[in-house]
């Protein structure tokens, strides 16, 4: 566990400010994640149309996503993500302070629209600040901040409304106290993005598109420019094509685990307000044990790549967390489901880091920035179509059909990852 934080203060600048970032966005998606959706179930909406609100954040990344890319590219990325640090919390506000069916859509579809920027360039920024041998180490603690500190967010999200309840005297399952909940989970985004102000960009990485390969790892310098007959002669090196066939191998399950994800993950919380009758303080309580819990095994995640490879540990994962997806959808006793719960949630956490640092390792670093655009792509529908299914089982079939669909998708993805790279022996 030693060696992880070893070379984290020779890092430099941006990376820890991309990480203060990544905490606050951690806190808005676990605080968002536990009261939106309880926020439209206080207003009588049912899971199917609930189901459709989860997946319109997704459905607005996935439009947006390809130019938040470009426009990253033109502009730079420090003020695209200034942007995304001012303007997500603003829609996300709208969420919190409407009330009828169409705006909420509008609202959620443009808080996705907006925040696509931070998943566009988040990996690539780190992949490209940290060596090899750092870079799983610093993926981990990305995935530490936004999924296990980060979700000291569900505590608040189920407190806030719990002491809001009390001042007015009111049930916190009401409308009013969860509607500050989501305002929070806005404010959240607002504070912690406002040092990206601070963010250093080189000049020259945005207006040539010549990645600047880090030359210090003191934390007080940025990388060198390139000397102009350094360009010149990178500009005469003939372009790489893009692998079009390893794009597919990679994104095709990468699909399929995002659905999966997406049927369970995004209802969670409302599977047990529903099967359960918990209230906004319970559930807080329950999600931010997993989070924290899972965060910190996240960190373990370098340990286990010293000895499995990447392929074993993703797919080894997928393959256990089906059976407990399972699981969690037909218990009938609360301490069974948060069990479930708690086991899937440790072994996605722990391939959060492993899976990207396997996904970006495989391609240079020419189309490192596009290929996590096209992830963002593949997340986008997979929680876009995996939710809106989810919702509709839960409302027509019955809540834990959404369970075993999303099992399903994970061990196709395992299967197609083994099929595509099982046979390939290179890390």
């Amino acid at each position: 566990m030693h060696k992880i934080f070893v070379s984290i203060p020779r890092l430099p600048i941006n990376v820890y400010l991309l990480l203060f970032f990544t905490l606050g966005k951690g806190f808005q998606l676990t605080i968002s994640t536990l009261t939106v959706n309880y926020y439209a179930h206080s207003l009588g909406y049912h899971p199917d149309f609930i189901g459709l609100l989860s997946a319109m954040p997704a459905l607005g990344s996935l439009v947006s996503a390809v130019p938040s890319g470009v426009l990253a590219d033109r502009l730079g990325r420090k003020p695209v993500l200034v942007a995304t640090a001012i303007l997500t919390p603003l829609f996300l506000a709208g969420i919190g302070l409407v009330t009828s069916a169409p705006l909420l859509l509008i609202s959620a579809f443009m808080q996705g629209v907006v925040s696509s920027a931070y998943w566009v360039t988040n990996i690539p920024l780190l992949t490209e600040s940290t060596t090899e041998r750092q870079r799983v180490g610093v993926l981990a603690l990305n995935s530490f901040l936004l999924l296990g500190v980060g979700s000291l967010g569900s505590l608040l999200g189920g407190a806030i409304p719990e002491l809001v309840a009390g001042i007015l005297h009111v049930s916190a399952a009401s409308t009013v106290p969860l509607r500050w909940g989501v305002l929070t989970a806005a404010l959240f985004t607002l504070v912690f993005g406002l040092p990206l102000w601070l963010l250093r960009e080189p000049k020259l990485a945005v207006h040539t598109g010549i990645p600047v390969p880090p030359t210090s790892t003191s934390p007080l310098t940025q990388p060198r420019p390139l000397r102009a007959k350094q360009v010149i002669s990178d500009q005469l090196i003939p372009k790489e094509k893009l692998p079009i066939l390893l794009f597919v191998q990679l994104l095709v399950p990468d699909l399929l685990f995002t659905m999966g994800e997406g049927a369970v993950v995004a209802l969670i919380q409302l599977y047990f307000v529903l099967r359960f009758h918990l209230l906004p303080g319970s559930l807080g309580i329950i999600f931010t044990i997993s989070g924290v819990l899972g965060g910190l095994f996240s960190l373990t995640a370098p340990l286990f790549v010293h000895r499995w490879s990447k392929l074993r540990i993703i797919t080894t994962v997928q393959y256990l967390s089906a059976p407990l997806m399972v699981l969690i959808g037909l218990a009938s006793a609360l301490p069974l489901a948060i069990a479930g719960e708690y086991a899937r949630s440790f072994m996605r956490t722990l391939i959060e880091p492993v899976y990207a640092a396997f996904a970006m390792e495989r391609v240079s670093d020419r189309y490192r920035a596009t290929l996590s655009g096209f992830y963002s792509v593949t997340w986008s529908i997979g929680f876009s179509i995996g939710p809106t299914i989810a919702g509709w089982l839960q409302t027509n079939v019955n809540l834990s059909t959404s369970f075993f669909f999303g099992a399903f998708c994970l061990a196709l993805c395992a299967s197609l990852l083994l099929l595509f790279f099982g046979g390939k022996r290179k890390e």
